[in-house]
């Protein structure tokens, strides 16, 4: 965690990206293999990048990129893996303002696949109508799913496994700890 944040002091600081993707770097990682220490579930939305919010480069984080960082089966393995087979020792489902599953979730009616997400959306916010209230309760919805896992929290009680819940500020790059 503390990692994390001195990587967004250092990112809200920056005019330009400062993790480690040197040639050196990427050929480390292809011979001795990955070795992430945090776990980043992630809105896709285009503006939140957490190698660059993170000052992070390759390897260091694993990172679950979903359209309004909603869980299900696919992320929960991908998380069980990554803390099992690669010994990340920190979940962190990272929100963030302004995001438009959550508006879509609050005051529209999605069609088609869409509504999967919203769905599972309306399910974490009820009827909150403060835009970033909802986002965070978004986001302790994911936190409390990953934490149903068997495996997680087998995790938490036998190797220290953290999740946490957090929300990036678009308006100013930084991230908040819920």
């Amino acid at each position: 965690m503390a990692r994390l944040r001195a990587g967004n002091e250092k990112y809200i600081a920056s005019l330009q990206c400062i993790g480690d993707t040197s040639p050196a770097q990427r050929e480390k990682t292809l011979s001795e293999g990955q070795r992430p220490y945090a776990i980043i579930v992630t809105c896709s939305d285009s503006r939140v990048i957490p190698e660059a919010i993170f000052s992070a480069g390759i390897g260091d984080l694993f990172v679950i990129r979903i359209a309004g960082n909603v869980m299900d089966d696919h992320q929960l393995g991908s998380i069980e893996y990554a803390a099992e087979h690669l010994g990340c020792g920190l979940v962190v489902v990272l929100g963030h303002t302004h995001c438009g599953a959550v508006d879509a979730a609050m005051n529209h009616e999605p069609e088609g696949y869409i509504k999967f997400i919203t769905d599972e959306i309306v399910k974490a916010i009820g009827d909150e109508t403060d835009e970033y209230r909802a986002c965070c309760l978004n986001v302790l919805h994911s936190k409390a799913a990953i934490e149903e896992s068997l495996q997680i929290q087998f995790d938490e009680r036998e190797y220290g496994l953290q999740v946490v819940g957090a929300m990036y500020h678009l308006e100013n790059g930084a991230v908040e700890f819920l």
